[in-house]
Order: C-alpha cells, then structure tokens, then sequence
C-alpha cells in the first residue's frame, strides 16, 4: 500500500490547509480566534488524521480517523460557507474551496470503502 503522503487525498488535504492559512491571514483581527482558529484547526485536521489513522497499525483505527478526517473536512466546509456570507472570502474561491473540499470528502468515502472492504475479507 502507498505511503499516505502519496496519497491525492491527502496531497489535496495538505494544499487546502496551507490555502486556508494564507486566506484567514487576510480575516479581520476580531475573528483571530474565532473563525480562523476553527478553520485552520478543522483544514490541518483533516491531513493530520490521515497521517495519525495510517501510523496506528490497524485497519480498524485507520477507519476511525478517517472518518474524523471526514468530519473535519465537512466542518471546513460549513465554516467557508460562513466566511462568505459574512464577506471574508470572495465568491468565487470560496466556490473553489468547496469545490476542493467535496473532492476529498469524496476521495474520503472512497478511502472508508476500501478500509472497510479489507477489514471485511481479513477475517
């Protein structure tokens, strides 16, 4: 199996992290910790769990954190919605980073069936 930093879901995971910390440099110093502390811990999340659910040894953990890294990336998602309509983010990347996010929840879902279908003909 491919390291998890090989990984496109994780290598967009990562990108979506590093664009969410340039972006909320730009937010107004009221929201340091409120919207950019959430966005920039829910974007490093998502990668983080990748890494963390992979290193534990077991399919069944992997599993798990995969599906924090799902949670997270919806998170994400809402938060962006929210940051548009409060005019933080203009439209059309705000329209990109949900774009982006839907893909790795995808590419997520993708992970989660073929975790599940290996723990489910290793028995």
């Amino acid at each position: 199996m491919k390291s998890v930093k090989e990984l496109k879901v994780y290598k967009m995971a990562f990108q979506i992290s590093l664009d969410i910390y340039k972006l909320t440099e730009r937010f107004p110093r009221v929201e340091q910790f409120g919207l950019v502390s959430q966005m920039r811990r829910a974007a490093v999340s998502v990668c983080s769990n990748l890494v963390e659910g992979a290193s534990r040894g077991t399919t069944k953990d992997y599993l798990h954190f995969v599906h924090v890294a799902k949670g997270s990336a919806s998170e994400l998602g809402c938060q962006i919605d929210l940051s548009a309509a409060l005019g933080f983010i203009k439209e059309p990347f705000a329209k990109k980073l949900k774009s982006d996010i839907n893909e790795i929840l995808r590419m997520l879902s993708g992970l989660v069936n073929t975790l599940t279908l290996t723990t489910s003909t290793s028995h």
